[in-house]
């Protein structure tokens, strides 16, 4: 599903549709919390949509405008044109689109065109393309009678197990079988680590087309669970005790095609550019959690214990640090940031780690010493003599950062920035004033 070959007309898709009888078109787009938003049109209206004159009401999106100046216009990018394969009778298709204000001028609070704008800075500065590969992590719960979610997984399998033990087995084969009628080019499926954890890799692709492809998948898989009466959730921690799920970013800077990333001749195959780029990632990971770890819950998963990381650190042996380097080489050279989890924004969270990447290499920062010990069994005096900072240790902690940090302000925009602060201090205003089933369990009978 490389966007870019396609190079579909407004022709082309009139024709395919009346060929394969689509009868409906989801125009989708993403609101600023990461939520996908459609509206869907009969055929009719198909040319309309094309011409870029369909309007909708924004400010009935969470993040978007006022009521005041609420029109905005939905232009589909043609590349975008997918049918899905699950209605045989009356198919539907999509279009991925930008939000545009009716002066014709791109909404500074669209996350795909905050995308698209961080992206054109890097190739002002040489870079042709931001590559990613994105690896996000699912439960698998059952649903009752009422088809809605219970906390029951449908297994107990472990890390690549396969059935009877891993009951989704079938499920997840449906899922890796769609996406490939889809376009997608499925690298790996397996059982992750806690039971009910799932992960299907995916072949990378540049920025903007990793953030379709991440929020096409997440529909996909919520959809055909659906079909095998389970729950598909992308929360980062569902289950106490349990590994959390994240969407490790794997991403690489390309000047046509070189790969900015790899100099043979360095001990880890790693340029003055990918040292520049990590340095930048490293200054910002406070700040940039907000974004790439944006939910109350995300900070119940950056704990130690459960593989994720949770200290501001890089390696190239061992994953206990934020940043690990692969073991590939040459294109495929490429660093793993390992803290994102799949609740985040894709087009906000690939924007602001490209950013703060960019920011090294303008400044020329300097890389940290890499972590190869075991960061988790390592005391605190020994991370303060490492020079070893943690992540933000909740969200409130983050959006605090995220508003000290020029870089990542202007990375998301001012619109974006007050609305996203904004929905996340009554979020976090939300759970910090109600009273938890653990405070009852601790202290009713106490006191």
């Amino acid at each position: 599903m490389t966007y870019a070959k396609k190079g579909y007309t407004k022709e082309d898709i009139m024709r395919m549709a009346e060929e394969m009888n689509v009868r409906y078109i989801r125009l989708q787009f993403t609101d600023l919390l990461g939520t996908i938003k459609n509206v869907e049109i009969p055929l009719q209206q198909l040319e309309k949509a094309l011409d870029n004159k369909m309007m909708f009401d924004g400010s009935s999106i969470e993040g978007y405008v006022r009521i005041e100046e609420s029109d905005m216009y939905l232009y589909p990018d043609l590349d975008t044109w997918l049918i899905y394969p699950w209605d045989e009778s009356a198919k539907v298709a999509r279009l991925i689109c930008d939000i545009y204000m009716p002066d014709g001028t791109p909404f500074a609070g669209d996350p795909r065109g905050i995308l698209k704008r961080n992206l054109k800075i890097a190739e002002d500065m040489g870079f042709t393309a931001m590559n990613v590969g994105a690896e996000p992590e699912f439960f698998l719960f059952k649903t009752d009678e009422k088809g809605n979610p219970t906390m029951e997984l449908n297994d107990q399998g472990g890390y690549f197990d396969f059935a009877p033990v891993d009951l989704g087995e079938n499920c997840r084969r449906e899922i890796v079988l769609t996406l490939e009628q889809m376009g997608f080019e499925i690298e790996a499926s397996h059982h992750e680590v806690a039971p009910g954890q799932h992960e299907i890799d995916f072949k990378y692709a540049n920025a903007l087309e990793a953030s379709d492809l991440i929020q096409t998948f997440k529909l996909v898989v919520k959809t055909i669970a659906r079909k095998h009466n389970l729950h598909a959730s992308f929360m980062p921690k569902p289950l106490f005790g349990m590994n959390g799920s994240g969407m490790h970013c794997h991403q690489s800077l390309f000047s046509d095609k070189t790969n900015t990333f790899y100099d043979e001749k360095d001990v880890n195959g790693l340029s003055e550019t990918a040292r520049y780029y990590m340095a930048g990632i490293l200054k910002h990971a406070r700040a940039v959690a907000a974004v790439t770890n944006p939910i109350v819950n995300s900070y119940k998963r950056l704990v130690p214990g459960f593989e994720a990381p949770c200290y501001v650190a890089w390696s190239a042996s061992n994953r206990s640090p934020m940043i690990r380097i692969p073991a590939s080489r040459g294109l495929s050279t490429r660093i793993e940031v390992r803290n994102p989890d799949p609740s985040a924004n894709p087009y906000l969270a690939l924007a602001c780690m490209l950013r703060a990447g960019l920011d090294g290499i303008e400044q020329k920062l300097e890389l940290p010493a890499p972590t190869d010990r075991n960061i988790y069994i390592m005391t605190d005096e020994e991370l303060v003599e490492e020079g070893i900072t943690s992540l933000p240790a909740n969200l409130k902690e983050s959006l605090i950062e995220l508003q000290k940090d020029d870089v990542i302000c202007e990375t998301l925009g001012e619109h974006a920035l007050a609305h996203f602060v904004e929905l996340k201090e009554i979020e976090w205003d939300m759970y910090r004033t109600q009273v938890h089933q653990w405070e009852r369990d601790q202290y009713l009978s106490l006191y």
